[in-house]
Formats: C-alpha cells, sequence, structure tokens
C-alpha cells in the first residue's frame, strides 16, 4: 500500500505543478484536486476493505465502483462551478482526467496486487 499511496502522492504533485504552469490555473486545479482527493479516498477504503479475509478483491471492487459514482457527481459540480465562473472547461478536464487516468492504473494495480495475496497455494 505504501508504494501506491507514494505513486499517487507523486501523480498529485506533478499534476498540481502542471496546473499551475499552464494558463488556466485555477479551473485545471480545481480538476486536479477533485482527482487527488477522489483517488485518496478510494485508496483508504482499498485499505480498510482489502484487509479482510473473506473475498477482499470482491470488496475492493465495490469500491472501485463507489468510487466511481462518487467521481461523476464531482466532475458534473466542479464542471458547473467553473462554467458559472466563466473559467475554461477544457483547462478543468484536462486537470482532471490526465491525472485521473494514471489513479485509475495505481488503483487498478493495488487491486491485482489483493487477488495475488489472498488465498491459500495448493
Amino acid at each position: 500500500m505504501t508504494r501506491h499511496l507514494t505513486l499517487a502522492a507523486l501523480t498529485a504533485a506533478a499534476a498540481a505543478a502542471a496546473a499551475l504552469l499552464s494558463g488556466a490555473a485555477r479551473p485545471a486545479l480545481l480538476g486536479v484536486g477533485i482527482a487527488a482527493a477522489t483517488a485518496f479516498a478510494s485508496l483508504a477504503a482499498y485499505r480498510l476493505t482489502g484487509r479482510s479475509a473473506a473475498r477482499p478483491v470482491q470488496k475492493a471492487l465495490l469500491v472501485f465502483a463507489a468510487m466511481f459514482l462518487v467521481r461523476i457527481v464531482l466532475v458534473a459540480l466542479g464542471l458547473v462551478a467553473v462554467l458559472r465562473r466563466g473559467d475554461s472547461a477544457f483547462a478543468y478536464a484536462a486537470g482532471f482526467f490526465v491525472p485521473y487516468f494514471v489513479f485509475a492504473a495505481i488503483e487498478g494495480g493495488y487491486v491485482h496486487a489483493l487477488g495475488r495475496e489472498t488465498g491459500r497455494t495448493a
């Protein structure tokens, strides 16, 4: 888990730095913030549910689905906020989706590692 959290923190820092260097930093930072917050929340939820001996992969997939729904709502709310302020929707979308795909890969790697750690060997 420590490796996954480290990768997520490095991804969040790199995405925030890229957002600050972009021309439209405010909407890009909002997108990065939503992506990073939901990624860390899902990694924390994976850690809580992955410790159980009964079906840790299925519980992790449930967390994955629930956090995906939370992300949909937060992305929509963020887009409404960006458009109301008159900021760039493209910068917001790029700020969210670029790190999101990296975070999704990190989360997928964690779920994959759960599947290899559980159960008895033959």
